[in-house]
C-alpha cells in the first residue's frame, strides 16, 4: 500500500492529476450534445433544437446506467485494492463490464420497439416529432457503444490512467466534431447527419477503450474469464455503490420528462408558445451540463483518493480531499453563476437566431431558474463522496432530494399559481433546500471519521 500513490502523494498534487482528465473527458461528452445542437440550430433551426431537447431524457438514461455501472465498479475497485483484496477487485471490473454491456442492449431494443411512444412521452408535439423520431431513431444504434466506453473510463481512471481515459473519450468527440459540418451541410443530411456524427464519435471512443482494457491494464491482465464469469454478489455490490449517482441521473430523467410536458402546456398558454421554451430549455440544460462536468470531473478525480485511503483507514487524507474538492467547486459555481446573469443572451445565441420571445425567455431561465449556481457544487460533490466511502444509501438520499423531493413537485405546483414564470422559480428553491441538507449530512459524516480516527 506504501507505494501506492493514492497513498503517499500530496493531495494538491493528486487532486490536480486525476481530476483535470476527468473533467476534460466530461466537457468532452458534453461536446457529443453542443456540438449537435449548435449545428442542428444553424440548420434546422428551433424545431431541431427542441427535438433534441425532447430527445435528452434518453441521454440522461445512458448516463444513469453508465454511473451505475462505472461508478459502482470504480467505488469497489478503489476500495478493494485500498484493502489488499487484488483478487476481488479484478473480479468486479469484470463484472461491472458485462453488466454494462448487458443492460446496454436492454435498452437499445427497449427504444427500437417503443420509439414513437416514448418520444411523445418525452414531451413531443407534432411538428417536433418527425425530427426527435430521425435524430433518436440513429441515436439508438450507439447506446451500447456510449455506455461501455463511459464505463471503461471510469475503470480506466481508478486503475491509474486519467489520461488514457480522457484521451478515449476525447477522441470520439474531435470525430463528432469534424463529422457534424460535413454529414450537415456537406452531404444535406440534417439533423440525421448530426445524429450518425454521433453514433461515429461513440464507436470510436467504444475501439480505445477495448484497446486499453486488453493492452494497457496495469493491476492485472484481463482474460476471458474475468469478462465472462458473472457473480450476482458482486453485481450486487456494484448497484449498491453505483445506485446514488445512477438514481440521481434517473431523477434528472423524470423532472426533464416533467418539466418539457409542463413547458409546453403552459407556454401554449404564454406569449411563447409551445416550441420555445422547450428549444429553451433544452440549449440551456447543455450549456449548463459544461459547468456540471467541470464539477462531476473534480468528484470524480477524488473518487480513486478518497476511496482508497478511506479502505486503507487514513482518514486525515479523505477529509483534506474533501475540502480542497469542495472548496474549488464552490469557486467554479461562482464564476458560472456570474457567467450565466451576466451573458443570457450572448449564450442563447451560439445555438442559432429566434424571435424576442425567444430571447426573452431564454435570459428570464437564466436569471430566475438558475438563479443559486453558485451553491449547486454542493450536492453532486456530497453525494459522489459518499459514494466512494461506500456510504450509499446516504449518497442516494443526497443524490435524489433536489430532483425527487423538492424540483419535481415544485416545477407541478408553481406553474398552478404563476402560469409559465413558476417553472422558473422553482429552481432556486428546490436548490437552497437541497444545499442545506447535503450540508448537514457531510458535516455529520466528518465528525464520524474524526472519532474513528
Amino acid at each position: 500500500m506504501g507505494k501506492n500513490i493514492l497513498a503517499i502523494e500530496k493531495i494538491p498534487k493528486l487532486l490536480l492529476r486525476f481530476s483535470i482528465p476527468a473533467i476534460i473527458s466530461g466537457l468532452v461528452s458534453a461536446l457529443y450534445n453542443i456540438v449537435d445542437q449548435i449545428f442542428i440550430g444553424q440548420s434546422v433551426g428551433v424545431l431541431g433544437n427542441a427535438a433534441t431537447n425532447v430527445a435528452f431524457p434518453l441521454v440522461t438514461v445512458c448516463l444513469a446506467t453508465s454511473l451505475l455501472c462505472g461508478i459502482g465498479t470504480a467505488s469497489n475497485f478503489s476500495l478493494c485494492q485500498g484493502r489488499g483484496e487484488d483478487e476481488k477487485a479484478k473480479k468486479i471490473v469484470g463484472n461491472g463490464i458485462f453488466f454494462a454491456t448487458v443492460l446496454g442492449l436492454i435498452i437499445s431494443i427497449i427504444v427500437f420497439l417503443f420509439l414513437d411512444n416514448l418520444l411523445y412521452f418525452f414531451g413531443s408535439t407534432e411538428k417536433i416529432f418527425p425530427y426527435a423520431r430521425t435524430y433518436t431513431g440513429i441515436t439508438n444504434f450507439g447506446i451500447p457503444f456510449i455506455i461501455l466506453s463511459t464505463v471503461m473510463s471510469f475503470i480506466i481512471r481508478a486503475d491509474g490512467s486519467p489520461k488514457f481515459s480522457m484521451i478515449s473519450i476525447l477522441s470520439g468527440a474531435l470525430a463528432n466534431t469534424i463529422l457534424d459540418p460535413i454529414f450537415i451541410f456537406g452531404l444535406n443530411m440534417g439533423i440525421a447527419g448530426a445524429a450518425w456524427a454521433t453514433v461515429i464519435g461513440q464507436i470510436i471512443s467504444f475501439c480505445c477503450v477495448i484497446y486499453y482494457l486488453f493492452y494497457k491494464m496495469k493491476s492485472f491482465k484481463v482474460t476471458k474469464e474475468i469478462l465472462f464469469s458473472p457473480s450476482l454478489d458482486l453485481i450486487k455490490n456494484i448497484i449498491f455503490l453505483g445506485m446514488g449517482p445512477a438514481t440521481n441521473q434517473l431523477a434528472m430523467m423524470i423532472v426533464q420528462i416533467t418539466l418539457n410536458n409542463v413547458l409546453m402546456y403552459y407556454g401554449e398558454r404564454s406569449i411563447y408558445g409551445g416550441a420555445i421554451p422547450l428549444a429553451c430549455v433544452g440549449i440551456i440544460t447543455k450549456i449548463n451540463i459544461i459547468f456540471i462536468s467541470i464539477i462531476i470531473g473534480i468528484a470524480q478525480g477524488a473518487q480513486p483518493i478518497i476511496g482508497f485511503n478511506y479502505g486503507a483507514k487514513n482518514y486525515e487524507r479523505v477529509k483534506e480531499t474533501f475540502k480542497i474538492m469542495l472548496g474549488t467547486g464552490i469557486t467554479i459555481s461562482t464564476l458560472a453563476f456570474l457567467i450565466f446573469q451576466i451573458f443570457p443572451r450572448e449564450l442563447t445565441s451560439i445555438f442559432g437566431d429566434g424571435t424576442e420571445e425567444y430571447f426573452i425567455f431564454a435570459e428570464k431561465y437564466f436569471k430566475i431558474f438558475m438563479g443559486l449556481t453558485f451553491l449547486n457544487a454542493v450536492q453532486p460533490m456530497c453525494g459522489n463522496f459518499f459514494t466512494a466511502i461506500g456510504r450509499a444509501k446516504i449518497g442516494m438520499i443526497v443524490s435524489i432530494t433536489r430532483q425527487i423531493l423538492f424540483l419535481l413537485p415544485m416545477i407541478v405546483i408553481f406553474p398552478k399559481f404563476l402560469e409559465i414564470d413558476g417553472v422558473l422559480y422553482a429552481g432556486p428553491v428546490a436548490d437552497f433546500i437541497s444545499f442545506l441538507m447535503a450540508s448537514f449530512l457531510v458535516r455529520r459524516e466528518i465528525k464520524r471519521m474524526e472519532n474513528m480516527n
